[in-house]
């Protein structure tokens, strides 16, 4: 009898679990939340004018010229009508819709077209190219049904999402799916922490919201993997960043972007070893722009950034996603690691957007000293390379002119990148060099810090095992 209610016990003890874990179990069906959700979606079309030059002859006739009447049918700049489609949400009952910065992208005229039939012209509030983001006024006085955001950041792996969008200009069209994956960068913008997601997304989706089962946009469709058609591989732009930036092209018409002046890079396992952290995380300053306001804080070129208004940084690429949505002018605390201890800087943050890019040019030049250890062969920076490059007047340094393929720095140092320290050391000749090589080669660790100037003269720290 004891052994029996034992097994009861057990049995109830498993269900009840089982009812609890799955208990978000498939949907039956998503037509009533797509029944809401449709009215807010909308078609959008955009047309714009090309104009492309067909004269067959490399020059112009000069004016007066009796084959320019003869030829002039030739040569005439040729206009034609292009067009686009694409997807968008209404978040204001006054008519704001929010698209992708591609779709509307040098249009001249944009009509919207609400719940199927309805077709309205529309103006741009703003865009922002960095982020791909646009919204667009209605130009009319009806009134229409938001939807609203969601927390993006609430949205779980394995979610039930669906989208609602455009695709091939065949109007509302309703997908469904699963969120695959988060915080994924595939290289299309600077700023990227896309939601992944296999529900259909197509050409002409671009700007159409990502819905959760609460009806809830928790993001805004922007990218597919492959190109004839949808692969089961989509891209999002969370709510939450997205809404930032959507607030600020509402209110401003335009960004303002938190701005800390410095130029990172990733830490690697390698250089966490040199430095003494225990493991690789934060971001690796390789540069700071002058009378920026790093370099006003004292943030100096081989500092780690750990910690950024008390977030931490775990991945150098969280670093710029953090700062851009930081308030202008705010003052934050910016954890650094240096010379193995920790220390927090105060930082007033500027704005992007007014900021100075650095932009420099590259080139090349000829060479003569090997280093053995590292299978390298370099030659001395001199002022010509100096002015070609723009470089820093003072900068000393060697340039690298062959790396053999057996090379220890072959899969991190790229030909005519200059050599300017070695272990925290400025290297003038190959000879100071060399000696630092020796020097490391007789440690436990065997690992070398390098900074470089790689071929886009970026400021670059480099940690290489040694063999």
């Amino acid at each position: 009898m004891k052994k029996i209610k034992i097994y009861f016990i057990s049995l109830f003890i498993i269900l009840s679990f089982n009812g609890n874990s799955f208990s978000k179990g498939v949907p039956e069906s998503f037509a009533d939340l797509a029944e809401k959700l449709m009215p807010s979606v909308v078609n959008i079309s955009t047309t714009q004018t090309v104009v492309t030059n067909s004269n067959p002859f490399p020059f112009q006739f000069p004016p007066g010229s009796p084959f320019e009447d003869m030829f002039k049918e030739f040569g005439a700049p040729q206009e034609r009508k292009s067009s686009a489609l694409g997807s968008g949400f209404i978040i204001d009952e006054k008519g704001i819709v929010v698209t992708n910065n591609h779709v509307i992208q040098d249009a001249e005229d944009i009509i919207v077209r609400v719940d199927g039939d309805k077709e309205f012209k529309a103006t741009v509030i703003g865009a922002d190219p960095l982020s791909d983001i646009a919204v667009l006024q209605l130009n009319t006085k009806e009134k229409f049904i938001p939807v609203s955001f969601g927390d993006s950041d609430k949205a779980r792996i394995g979610d039930w999402v669906i989208a609602i969008g455009n695709p091939f200009g065949l109007g509302g069209t309703v997908t469904s799916g699963i969120i695959s994956a988060r915080n994924r960068s595939i290289g299309l913008s600077r700023y990227e922490d896309y939601i992944q997601t296999d529900a259909s997304i197509n050409s002409g989706n671009s700007g159409g919201p990502l819905f959760d089962m609460n009806g809830n946009v928790i993001g805004i469709n922007t990218a597919i993997l492959g190109r004839n058609g949808s692969i089961g591989i989509g891209f999002s732009i969370p709510s939450n960043s997205a809404k930032i930036v959507i607030d600020q092209l509402i209110e401003f018409g335009e960004t303002k972007r938190g701005w800390l002046g410095v130029r990172i890079q990733d830490v690697t396992k390698e250089i966490a070893e040199v430095e003494n952290l225990s493991e690789p995380r934060g971001a690796l300053v390789a540069s700071v722009a002058d009378n920026s306001p790093s370099d006003k804080a004292g943030i100096k070129a081989g500092d780690i950034i750990l910690e950024f208004n008390n977030e931490k940084i775990k991945e150098m690429k969280e670093l710029p996603i953090i700062v851009a949505r930081t308030e202008v002018g705010k003052k934050v605390d910016v954890k650094i690691w240096r010379n193995k201890k920790e220390f927090i800087k105060k930082v007033t943050l500027g704005r992007l957007e007014t900021s100075e890019d650095f932009k420099v040019s590259k080139k090349s030049a000829p060479t003569s000293n090997k280093i053995d250890d590292l299978k390298i062969t370099v030659r001395e920076l001199n002022n010509d390379d100096i002015k070609e490059r723009s470089l820093p007047n003072q900068t000393k340094g060697l340039v690298i002119t062959n790396i053999e393929n057996d090379s220890p720095l072959i899969n991190s140092i790229e030909l005519n990148s200059i050599i300017i320290e070695a272990q925290k050391k400025k290297i003038k000749s190959a000879n100071e060099l060399n000696q630092v090589v020796s020097q490391v080669l007789k440690t436990n660790q065997k690992t070398i810090l390098l900074v470089i100037y790689n071929s886009q003269n970026q400021r670059r720290y480099i940690g290489i095992k040694l063999k």
